[in-house]
């Protein structure tokens, strides 16, 4: 895979924010992937069965299925435990991130994430 170059990447962004969504999506189509988007966990998790996507983003602060309980469900179901799912928060703290990792999440970026690490994250899971 070259640099930016992540054509035929199905890439799923969780998130209740439209703005964060929008971001997430423009960044990540212009690097070649095709993106999945969903407003919350119960419609992450009806997309995800029919999307297959390679790799998740999802938030944690997020209303009826947090994004803890997202991952959670995601990692244990079995054709999905091996995709990586990547958190996102607005807060950066140690709990936060110990707790992503109780439910299976595999990273923790820290909104406003930039380019570099979103595509720095799916580089380093996506190989």
């Amino acid at each position: 895979m070259t640099d930016d170059n992540f054509q035929d990447l199905k890439v799923m962004v969780i998130d209740d924010s439209k703005t964060i969504r929008r971001t997430a999506e423009t960044l990540l189509k212009k690097a070649g992937c095709e993106v999945i988007t969903a407003t919350d966990g119960f419609d992450a998790l009806a997309k995800i069965a029919d999307t297959k996507p390679d790799i998740i983003f999802v938030d944690i602060m997020m209303p009826r299925l947090d994004g803890y309980q997202t991952c959670a469900l995601i990692k244990n179901n079995s054709a999905f435990k091996a995709t990586p799912v990547i958190m996102l928060s607005s807060k950066d703290g140690l709990f936060d991130k110990a707790k992503g990792r109780i439910v299976g999440s595999d990273e923790y970026l820290t909104k406003p994430f930039s380019k570099e690490e979103l595509l720095g994250a799916i580089r380093e899971y996506i190989k």
